[in-house]
């Protein structure tokens, strides 16, 4: 293979596989919801509830739920980005004795929520067109009797990104560029920032606080796929011989 077109054979698949384990560490994560109890405790959630909830201007008693009622409601968020938003209308809130204090989300949320719905649906069929390009590379490489680069070039390449991107987060800061990416993302003129006296949602989730904690778990599980996935490849291509033999 000539050198120019194996480093950009071997670059898309790195990419895809990237994109790929992306996917498959997300889709794991939301399965058990995040690990929002987790999160719940170890961030202080309650006490932000317990601050803000009767401060809300638009909604009241949201400080009576308790922890697993707080679980549910996300679960059910979670739910409902994965299933283009629907449900968000529908969620209530409850009270210790399941007595229903009122509808959760407000108008605006509804349409953050469902925009973000899109955002995860493009994502996924990004994942899974990754994750075929993945293995359709492996069979193509194997078949042709093509030779993995070395770990070494892989990693090293994967740090310089990394580290690059790590100087980047830190001279623009994690919630300005946080704030950067919802104004690129999302459309002009829906709301997407929310004061958690406003919202319910932002109170719930102690944003920007629980996406950052996600991301902490959701990226070095990437990663470790990828290098399973990298591992996995290298083996098979290391015993060199046809998918027909």
């Amino acid at each position: 293979m000539a050198r120019p077109f194996a480093a950009l054979y071997w670059s898309v698949f790195a990419g895809a596989l990237l994109i790929a384990s992306l996917f498959v560490s997300w889709q794991a994560l939301a399965a058990f919801d995040f690990a929002y109890p987790v999160w719940h405790e170890a961030l202080g959630i309650d006490d932000t509830i317990a601050r803000y909830g009767p401060e809300n201007r638009w909604r009241q008693g949201f400080e009576q739920t308790t922890a697993g009622e707080r679980a549910r409601l996300f679960a059910a968020i979670v739910d409902a980005i994965h299933a283009d938003g629907r449900g968000l209308a529908e969620l209530r809130y409850h009270a210790p004795d399941g007595r229903e204090i009122g509808r959760l989300l407000r108008e605006p949320e509804i349409v953050h929520l469902r925009d973000v719905a899109r955002l995860v649906g493009w994502f996924e069929n990004a994942g899974i067109t990754a994750l075929a390009l993945v293995i359709v590379f492996a069979a193509e490489a194997r078949w042709r009797r093509r030779t993995l680069p070395s770990a070494r070039r892989f990693l090293g390449g994967a740090a310089v990104m990394l580290g690059v991107a790590g100087v980047a987060l830190l001279a623009i800061g994690p919630v300005e560029l946080f704030y950067a990416l919802h104004e690129v993302v999302f459309p002009d003129d829906h709301q997407w920032f929310f004061w958690y006296q406003d919202s319910l949602m932002t109170t719930l989730m102690q944003a920007p606080n629980l996406f950052g904690a996600i991301a902490a778990v959701w990226i070095p599980f990437a990663l470790a796929l990828a290098g399973a996935g990298l591992w996995a490849v290298g083996r098979l291509l290391e015993r060199g011989h046809p998918l027909s033999a």
